[in-house]
């Protein structure tokens, strides 16, 4: 029978990442990954499934809490991602353990660091004004342009949530807000109803090949459910400029672990 004091420690990291994917409408992977690898005997890949598992909680209720009190979504754009990243969502588990990771944790590194300085600076007034798109209102209000990059980019992203366990709602909330001219709240909102089908595709496609431990997972996601309120009630609360420096330092902070961990990696 498995220790009760252990049970209750697991319940308290699903809470912990609940609570970051409500907060910032994604990325609870990030803090769940390394810490089922630090407290866990998981094999070298049941980490990224179980907590690509776990996220069926956390964007589920992250998106229903966030629609039931007023939020905002861009259905638009949300749409397609949502499609794209279940599709992405079918074939991403293959990515964990068919692919070279660490280009794409490079790359990933990359566009924390770029989303966080364009955060800072518009939360500071230096730059773009929060929610502002590089591309032009009448090119996002251009079905021909929104449907394909929309797909396009919820594939890619679907992927690879489904595939790493990690990083999902950290990619797509600046991909809504620069190419779709979304503002951060409006964009956490989105991301989370966009991983909630991806969530469940990517689990089954795990499953199938073994790389998810159900317990945990089920264990994880009951811990996700009042913390994935608490996240998205906290996201609504706050200044949208406070929100801004608060995403942009996790990404900091998770761009700079990223970097440590791919440069220790050199050396074993």
């Amino acid at each position: 029978m498995k220790n009760p004091e252990w049970t209750g420690v697991e319940a308290g990291i699903g809470f912990t990442g609940g609570a970051i994917g409500g907060l910032l409408g994604g990325g609870s992977g990030v803090f769940y990954v390394p810490a089922l690898e630090r407290t866990t005997t998981l094999s070298r890949h049941a980490p990224h499934g179980t907590a690509g598992a776990a996220n069926i909680a956390v964007t589920g209720v992250g998106a229903a809490v966030f629609a039931a009190i007023g939020g905002s979504v861009d259905l638009r754009a949300g749409a397609g991602m949502a499609l794209g990243a279940t599709v992405g969502g079918l074939f991403g588990a293959r990515l964990v353990v068919a692919i070279p990771q660490r280009p794409l944790r490079w790359l990933f590194v990359a566009i924390l660091v770029a989303t966080g300085v364009k955060l800072i600076l518009d939360a500071t007034g230096l730059g773009l004004s929060s929610g502002s798109a590089r591309i032009s209102d009448e090119m996002i209000a251009n079905l021909a342009y929104t449907i394909p990059v929309s797909l396009a980019f919820g594939a890619v992203i679907g992927a690879w949530a489904a595939g790493m366990g990690l990083g999902g709602g950290l990619l797509a909330v600046p991909v809504l807000m620069l190419f779709f001219g979304s503002d951060l709240s409006t964009a956490e909102g989105t991301s989370l109803l966009m991983f909630f089908p991806n969530a469940i595709v990517g689990t089954y496609g795990h499953m199938r090949q073994g790389t998810v431990d159900r317990r945990l997972a089920t264990i994880l996601n009951l811990g996700a459910l009042p913390g994935a309120a608490v996240g998205v009630l906290c996201a609504l609360a706050v200044d949208a400029a406070v929100l801004s420096i608060i995403f942009a330092a996790f990404a900091m902070v998770i761009a700079v672990r990223e970097v440590r961990r791919l440069i220790g990696d050199l050396h074993t």
